[in-house]
């Protein structure tokens, strides 16, 4: 299909491909996201199949305009460049896009992922959305993440360089933080971030390596509900002065700034997705589909394999579909 030119999308909330990439160099101690640490990876295998599912998916939704691509995971800058290009061809190809496609990219900033950054940036990708997660180096030992703030520091400079918009993640509420602490490492991410930030307040999750830590009492240090939620709200006001208000719980823009992405989901548009534990929002024919794919990557790639990588669909009632807007 050629690129299209102009025209509405085909609802007023959007049409956009998820594509998640579910491996990781190591496995955080707080994240429950679908994410796993291999060895070995057959990118010229997945690549494949998510061509396949792009291709199947786009037979049954003919005619819409993709508003927005988000590769999310796991960690999709461990994808080859290569990788990245030949599924935002096939995207092109199955549905077309709209001439202010935001193609997003989820990246850690380690020195062997950001030197893929600029080829990111060839195959189309123009946002960048940076796990940072803490800017002291003490804190991001403790959250188990692989790089120091000097290399966050760097991959982000190297970043603004390649693409023209650039947002980054931190987690507040962590071990032994105070609030004083917080609001100044948050003022000192307000004088490197471009137009978006994305605030998490941490979360103990059950299957996570944090959650075992705390229900055995070894993680020690956890701000109380009132400190976490005076967190969120001394967010909310610094955030508010500097221009970047919240347009989500944890999203913070400029005016125009906001993930595009992000509000086809929260304007209820559809969208498509692909990749292990993949959800999506199809709308055919008249009733909207919830769909998600199978979780394990073998799984996922010997289903797709056999014709679909998806598990079986449900529609969702008018009830269901008002309590996800409300939401």
């Amino acid at each position: 299909m050629a690129e299209v030119t102009g025209g509405p999308d085909w609802l007023a909330g959007g049409f956009g491909l998820y594509v998640h990439w579910p491996f990781c160099a190591a496995k955080c101690p707080y994240c429950d996201f679908n994410s796993h640490v291999t060895a070995q990876i057959d990118q010229a295998a997945w690549l494949e199949a998510y061509r396949i599912e792009i291709e199947r998916i786009s037979a049954e939704t003919p005619g819409r305009v993709l508003r927005s691509i988000f590769f999310g995971g796991g960690t999709p800058s461990l994808m080859e460049p290569e990788v990245v290009d030949g599924v935002i061809s096939a995207a092109r190809a199955a549905w077309g896009f709209t001439n202010d496609i935001e193609i997003t990219l989820e990246a850690n900033p380690s020195s062997v992922e950001r030197g893929r950054f600029a080829g990111y940036a060839d195959a189309g990708v123009n946002r960048l959305s940076m796990g940072v997660q803490a800017l002291n180096d003490h804190d991001l030992r403790r959250l188990g993440r692989l790089h120091s703030v000097a290399e966050a520091r760097a991959a982000f400079e190297v970043a603004r360089g390649c693409f023209p918009r650039v947002s980054f993640d931190l987690i507040y509420a962590r071990q032994d933080q105070s609030r004083g602490a917080w609001a100044a490492e948050l003022r000192e991410a307000l004088a490197m971030a471009v137009d978006h930030l994305s605030l998490y307040q941490l979360s103990i999750e059950e299957g996570t390596a944090f959650g075992a830590r705390a229900a055995a009492g070894g993680l020690r240090g956890l701000p109380s509900d009132d400190l976490s939620a005076d967190m969120y709200l001394e967010t909310q006001d610094i955030l508010g002065v500097a221009g970047m208000p919240a347009y989500e719980v944890s999203n913070h823009a400029r005016d125009d700034a906001e993930s595009r992405h992000n509000l086809i989901y929260w304007r209820q548009g559809d969208w498509a997705g692909v990749g292990p534990g993949a959800h999506g929002r199809l709308t055919i024919d008249g009733v909207r589909w919830a769909t998600e794919a199978h979780r394990a990557p073998g799984a996922w790639l010997a289903a797709v394999r056999s014709g679909s990588g998806e598990l079986p669909r449900s529609a969702l009632p008018m009830e269901e579909q008002a309590t996800e807007y409300l939401l």
